[in-house]
This record gives C-alpha cells, structure tokens and sequence, in this order.
C-alpha cells in the first residue's frame, strides 16, 4: 500500500465576528494544520464567504467545504463560486461535495429548492462534478452509489460514518471502496473526521454523537504518543492519511499535528 502524506484538517462553521474568525484561522495555520473546512449548513457560516475570509488571513493554510450540499446550488452556481475562490485564494481552495447530509432537506425548504430524491441528489451531484474543473475533489460517500463516484472520481474520499464506528466499520467500508476503485485506490487519499479528542467526551458531544469510547472511529484518546501511534497503525493498515478534527479541539489535537504533519 502507497502511504499518502499525512495531513490534517479543522472543521469549523461558526465565530462571534471577522475578527475571531481571522483569529481561528491563523491560530490553525500556525499549530500546522493544512486545511480549515466549513461544514454547509443554514447553522453555521457560509462555506464560500468564510473560506474566503480565512484565507485573506492566512498565507499557507488551504480552505475547503465539507462537504458541500450538491442539491442545494445548481452546479454553474458552484463552479462560479469555486473558481472565484480558487482565484482570491491563489489555488488554495478544496472542494468538499456531497449529496446531503441527513438533516440537509430542512435547510433545501428554507431555502426554497428542491431537495429530490436519492437518486435525483446523485445526479446533482455527478453534474457539479462535471461544471468543476481543475479543483482538488473530496467526496464524502458512505452507501454503494457514493462509494462508487467518489472511486472514479475524487482526490480525496471522506468516509462518512456514524462517530461511534468501529475499526472493523471502517475496514469493511474500505474494503468495499477498494473493490470499486481498482488500481485507482492507490492514488485515492482517504479521510476520516474525529468527532472527539481526548480522554473525557464534552457533554455536548454527547447530546449530538451518543456516548463514544475509545474504540470508536471518530474518537481519539490517550497520551499523544498514543495518539499517534494509533493513527500511524491506522494509516499502515487500511491507508487513512488525512485526519480532520472537530474545531473545538483544534488545540488538544495540535501536539498530534506537530508530530505527524507532512510525515
């Protein structure tokens, strides 16, 4: 297995004002993390506006969505957003796609478009792709017809499963990603979100993810060293290089980062 470099990410969607959203993003680029991303939702921040905002405040960081809504834009909508961003950022902006997240037909009713079906929001989404040239792609897939787009034709596949997965979830879906792919898996970067850093879990995260434990996927815990073995065990065994963590723990994740970025 080719070993991608690994990388990590902050994902972050909400911020008092310009300011303390300027702030977050430099303090990210200066613990050496590669990319903050913006979820899409009606409750957070405008991906695009505040993509664009954090890299007026930055130098090196990279900016991406994750993921975008696919069935809440038309794709010429996002390939004009992209493009305009890919240009005030110099070229360092990642697009994120997806075809909504379980909640995202709320947000299409207040917005006052079409959510569609299943099948229909696939279809969106293979057009955007099609309206977007030139631009690194992430796709967060989980079912079959995801997988199978995201394996002929993203950068980067973010698995998208529950927090509270195990390593053998993820395998099992690796599993299926590499039967799709073929000889394209090796070019692929995979990623995976931690919803949680750290030995106690935040009553908050709690209320939003169910109790996790240490075996869980989207948690991460013990001393850095373990830490970091323990990513490095996952990256030699089922190829995981891009790790992105929940922003609230953008400073307990920094020394992991510190050790591992690049490497």
């Amino acid at each position: 297995m080719i070993h991608h470099p690994f990388r990590f990410g902050v994902v972050a969607g909400h911020a008092p004002d310009a300011g303390a959203w300027a702030g977050l993003a430099r303090r990210a680029e200066s613990l050496g993390y590669d990319t903050l991303l913006v979820p899409d939702t009606l409750g957070t921040l405008s991906p695009f506006a505040a993509g664009a905002a954090a890299a007026t405040a930055t130098t090196t960081l990279r900016v991406g969505t994750y993921v975008l809504c696919a069935p809440l834009r038309t794709p010429q909508a996002v390939a004009w957003e992209t493009a305009t961003l890919r240009t005030l950022s110099g070229g360092r902006f990642e697009l994120g796609l997806g075809a909504g997240r379980p909640d995202a037909a709320a947000d299409a009713v207040r917005l006052g478009v079409d959510y569609g079906t299943p099948s229909r929001r696939i279809d969106r989404l293979e057009r955007t792709l099609d309206a977007v040239e030139d631009v690194p792609i992430l796709i967060a897939a989980t079912g079959p017809k995801m997988l199978r787009l995201a394996a002929a034709r993203a950068r980067t596949v973010a698995l998208g499963l529950p927090p509270h997965s195990t390593e053998e979830h993820l395998t099992a879906k690796l599993d299926e990603l590499y039967e799709l792919a073929g000889d394209r898996f090796e070019e692929l970067e995979l990623n995976i979100n931690l919803a949680v850093v750290g030995d106690e879990q935040p009553a908050w995260t709690v209320s939003r993810f169910g109790a996790l434990d240490a075996t869980a996927v989207g948690m991460l815990s013990g001393t850095v060293e373990q830490m970091v073995d323990r990513l490095n065990r996952r990256r030699d065994k089922l190829g995981v290089s891009y790790v992105s963590v929940n922003g609230q723990f953008l400073e307990q994740f920094a020394p992991v980062v510190e050790r591992l970025a690049g490497t």
